[in-house]
């Protein structure tokens, strides 16, 4: 297996694969493993971190900026969700 093709699989997994699975009840609809509320703020870290550092890795500058401006608009709109989950859900 390629060495692209195997972080394209990690990406899938930890992108996509662990917020699906675990979640924080009264976040989300459906739940399949119930975590608490900091293990969701912590999904969503490694989510925009990914996404910061995958951009700076392998875009043009201007698309790493911007991927890192969206990322920062995020922190600041999921700012009373996060509260809510550090709170207790």
């Amino acid at each position: 297996m390629s060495s692209t093709l195997r972080l394209a699989v990690l990406a899938v997994v930890l992108l996509i694969g662990l917020p699906t699975v675990f979640s924080t009840r009264g976040d989300k609809a459906n739940v399949v493993v119930a975590v608490p509320g900091w293990a969701t703020v912590l999904l969503v870290l490694l989510q925009l971190v990914a996404a910061v550092v995958s951009a700076w890795w392998l875009m043009p500058v201007w698309a790493a900026v911007l991927v890192s401006l969206l990322a920062a608009a995020t922190l600041v709109s999921e700012g009373p969700r996060t509260r809510w989950l550090l709170a207790g859900g």
